[in-house]
C-alpha cells in the first residue's frame, strides 16, 4: 500500500506536483502506510474542466449504454471484493466483518444505479388543451462532486458516484485524506470498467481541495458526509455558490428497549449496534434508553456479562470484533468525553479506556465503554461521540423516552425494541428521525430506500440513494407541445 497516491484525472493517472503531503497511518499498528498529497488549485481546476468537456459527449450516451458499464463493474467489485475489504481494513482500522458488509453495500449501489434507464424516466398527459400535449424529462446537469469521510471509504462514494454516471453526470470524487487507498482502487476497478476518460475522475486533498470543488462555477452541485458543524458550512457554501446540496451531517442515535423486549434474542443486535466499527458510524448507538427498572436491571446484568467479551484487536484477523479508532486526536478527544462525563457523576459500569491489545500496543485502541446513573442532562448523552462508548439511561415511560429522543439537536436514527405493534407504530410515528429501526440495531437502508436523516443530522432536500439521489442528479424539463 506505499505506492505513491496519484490523481486520476482524464483517464490518467497523474502525480500531484504539490509539496505538502499527509501521512496515511494503519491505526492497529501507528505504521505510516502511505502519504496522501494535498493537490494544487490548477490540479483541481484541469479535474473540473476534463468532467465538464468530457460531459457533452457522455449525456448523449444512452443510458443503457451508461448502465453497461456499471454491470462491468459490479463484476471487477465481485472479483476484486476480498482485495478491497482488506484495504479498507488496513487503513480505516474496522475489522474484515463490518469492511465486507461495507464493499457489499456498495457493490448493491452499483446494482440499484444499473436501473437508472427506468428510474429516471419521465411522464407525460395528452391533451392538457385541445391539441396540446405535456411531457416531463429527466435531463443531467453536468459535473458534480462528493466530499467523504474515513468511516466508510468504499460505501460512501457508491451512495452517489454510480448514480450520477448512469444519469449522464460527470463526477469528481474527493476520497477522505485519512483513508485514500481504499478510493484509489475503486477508481482502478472505474478504469478497467472502460467507463470513458474524464466521466469520473479522483482528486486528493484537504479542506482547500474541498474548498476549491465548492467555489468552483462548473460544478453543478456537492454531496457531502462528516461531522455537523462542517455539513452547515458545505451546504451554506454551496448555497452561495447556487449549487444543488446533499450534506449528511453528524448523530446522536437512542436506542429504546421497551419491558416486553426480547432482550436475549436481540443482545448481539443491540451491542453490535454500539460497538462494531468501534462506534464510528453515523448509524451507531449511543444511548440505550431502558424503559423501566426491571428493564435497566436486566439490560445492566446483560450488558455486564457480555460486552466485557467483545475481542478487540487488528481488524485483519477474523475472529476480532472491534477495531482501533481512526487516529490519535480521535482516540484523545473521546477518552475526555469519558472523563468528562465520569467527573460530573457518571457510573463507570465497563471501562475500555486502559485497553491494551497484545501486538499492537501503539494501536489507537479504546475498549467498549458503558456509562450509566443520572446522566440524562450529560453532554456524552446528548452530543455525537463517534466512538465505543453506550450510556445506559433508565426512564419511566415511552413517553418520556420519546421526549428524550425529540430533545436531541440530531435526528439520523432512533430505534425501538418490543413485541409490541402499538409501541412500534406510536415510535415511528412520534419519533424524531430520519432513520427509524424497529427490532433492528442499525436501520441501514438499502440501496433503493433514500439514506435519510432529520434536523441537525441532514441539510438539503434530497438524500442519497434511492429516487431521492436520481431527482438530486437530474433537472426535470416541461416540453408543451402542439402541432399544426
Amino acid at each position: 500500500m506505499e505506492k505513491e497516491l496519484k490523481n486520476y484525472i482524464n483517464g490518467e493517472w497523474v502525480s500531484s506536483k504539490t509539496d505538502e503531503y499527509v501521512d496515511v497511518i494503519n491505526p492497529a499498528t501507528t505504521e505510516v502506510i502511505g502519504q496522501t498529497p494535498m493537490s494544487t488549485m490548477d490540479e483541481v481546476e484541469e479535474a473540473v474542466r476534463t468532467a465538464k468537456e468530457a460531459f457533452k459527449e457522455w449525456r448523449e450516451t444512452p443510458p443503457v449504454e451508461r448502465s453497461r458499464y456499471l454491470f462491468k463493474l459490479q463484476a471487477l467489485i465481485e472479483e476484486n471484493f476480498e482485495e478491497l475489504a482488506q484495504i479498507v481494513v488496513k487503513e480505516n482500522g474496522k475489522n474484515l466483518k463490518s469492511a465486507r458488509a461495507e464493499v457489499q453495500r456498495a457493490l448493491e449501489n452499483v446494482e440499484v444505479a444499473a436501473g437508472t434507464p427506468s428510474l429516471m424516466q419521465g411522464y407525460n398527459s395528452e391533451d392538457i388543451a385541445r391539441g396540446i400535449d405535456e411531457k416531463a424529462i429527466r435531463q443531467p446537469m453536468g459535473v458534480f462532486t462528493c466530499i467523504v469521510p474515513f468511516n466508510f471509504p468504499a460505501m460512501i462514494p457508491f451512495w452517489f458516484v454510480p448514480y450520477a454516471i448512469a444519469t449522464g453526470n460527470t463526477y469528481i470524487i474527493k476520497p477522505s485524506e485519512k483513508v485514500p487507498y481504499t478510493a484509489v482502487r475503486l477508481m482502478e476497478l472505474i478504469e478497467e470498467a472502460g467507463i470513458p476518460a474524464g466521466v469520473v475522475n479522483l482528486v486528493h486533498g484537504g479542506v482547500e481541495v474541498s474548498t476549491a470543488l465548492l467555489e468552483n462555477d462548473d460544478i453543478e452541485g456537492v454531496s457531502f458526509v462528516g461531522s455537523t458543524p462542517v455539513a452547515k458550512k458545505v451546504y451554506t457554501k454551496a448555497a452561495e455558490e447556487g449549487k444543488r446540496a446533499q450534506c449528511q451531517g453528524g448523530a446522536c442515535n437512542f436506542i429504546t428497549i421497551m419491558p416486553d423486549a426480547n432482550i436475549e434474542e436481540a443482545k448481539s443486535n443491540i451491542i453490535g449496534s454500539f460497538f462494531a466499527c468501534a462506534g464510528q458510524r453515523c448509524l451507531a448507538g449511543q444511548n440505550l434508553v431502558a424503559v423501566g427498572d426491571e428493564t435497566y436491571e436486566t439490560l445492566k446484568e446483560m450488558i455486564l456479562e457480555e460486552v466485557p467479551k467483545i475481542k478487540v484487536g487488528h481488524g485483519l484477523e477474523e475472529d476480532v470484533e472491534m477495531g482501533p479508532i481512526i487516529d490519535a486526536a480521535n482516540k484523545e478527544r473521546i477518552l475526555n468525553s469519558i472523563e468528562e462525563a465520569i467527573e460530573q457523576g457518571a457510573e463507570l459500569l465497563v471501562d475500555g479506556r486502559e485497553i491494551e491489545v497484545e501486538g499492537f500496543e501503539d494501536g489507537y485502541f479504546v475498549g467498549p465503554t458503558v456509562l450509566t446513573g443520572d446522566i440524562h442532562n450529560f453532554d456524552i448523552v446528548h452530543e455525537e461521540i463517534f466512538g465505543p462508548v453506550m450510556n445506559l439511561i433508565k426512564v419511566d415511560s415511552f413517553e418520556e423516552a420519546r421526549d428524550l429522543i425529540n430533545s436531541n439537536r440530531f435526528g439520523n436514527a432512533a430505534n425501538i425494541y418490543t413485541q409490541s405493534g402499538k409501541w412500534a407504530r406510536r415510535f415511528a410515528y412520534e419519533v424524531e428521525g430520519g432513520n427509524i429501526g424497529i427490532n433492528i440495531g442499525v436501520p441501514a437502508p438499502v440501496p433503493h430506500f433514500p439514506f435519510s436523516g432529520m434536523k441537525d443530522s441532514f441539510f438539503g432536500d434530497l438524500h442519497a440513494q434511492g429516487r431521492d439521489v436520481i431527482n438530486f442528479y437530474t433537472e426535470k424539463k416541461i416540453v408543451i407541445e402542439r402541432w399544426l
